[in-house]
């Protein structure tokens, strides 16, 4: 096989590589909006929907698993190359986390959809905003090699933090001022954590991208998930 083809070959599964990136990442920002959606229209069916749409997510992974491995194991990619199909292995194990945690939300909403609304949800939709914007910026970063974004959206966890602690904090006041809606509470920190964690994620994705463009590290990020301190709120 003469090098010209062989380059060429290689190109073609690079460009096949990042498109399945692509897709995945299109598909967890959807799943985390639709999974939060569903659960401000208390539409239960809309959230099983959601449910059994991350098969897609996870199919996607496999495919993108065993195109990776094959690239590294026929054509030794060296230097950047190799990078970044190291990169792509990791994101999309990142990318197939953050479909879990979107169809964890999903499964709560039946649940939810029996109780009367709870009035520190309103912080929900915010963080979930948050979370799906960083998702669809750190795949914008990969998809344009862009270092410098990457750093601006790992800062933005921050923000996803921050709704989380505040969102803990009414809830946990609620909880104790209206003992009889504790369960429904429950399942909304639960919904909440996930949501932090999907920022999470999305911050891991964006330091990979920046590993994957530049070879060096963003560095140790500090992380304000402060709830296991946090008292209620006093009157």
């Amino acid at each position: 096989m003469d090098r010209a083809h062989t380059v060429k070959s290689f190109d073609e599964e690079i460009h096949q590589l990042r498109s399945l990136i692509g897709q995945m990442g299109g598909l967890a920002e959807a799943q985390t909006t639709d999974a939060v959606d569903a659960l401000l229209r208390r539409d239960a069916d809309a959230a099983m929907e959601v449910v059994a749409r991350d098969g897609q997510i996870d199919a996607l992974e496999t495919e993108a698993e065993q195109l990776a491995i094959s690239m590294i194991a026929l054509r030794a990619p060296m230097a950047d190359d190799l990078r970044e199909i190291v990169a792509a292995l990791k994101i999309s194990a990142m990318l197939e986390r953050i479909g879990d945690y979107a169809k964890n939300i999903a499964k709560r909403v039946p649940v939810l959809t029996q109780a009367a609304p709870i009035g520190p949800a309103v912080i929900i939709p915010e963080m979930a905003r948050a979370a799906a914007t960083m998702i669809r910026d750190a795949l914008d970063c990969y998809v344009d090699r862009d270092a410098e974004l990457a750093r601006a959206v790992a800062d933005r966890d921050q923000q996803v933090d921050d709704f989380y602690n505040s969102l803990f904090r009414s809830l946990l006041t609620y909880m104790m001022e209206n003992p009889h809606h504790i369960t429904p509470a429950t399942h909304l920190l639960f919904i909440a954590k996930n949501l932090e964690r999907i920022g999470d994620h999305a911050t891991n994705l964006a330091e990979m991208v920046f590993f994957s463009v530049t070879g060096q590290q963003l560095g140790d990020r500090p992380k304000t998930d402060n709830t296991a301190t946090i008292a209620p709120e006093n009157d």
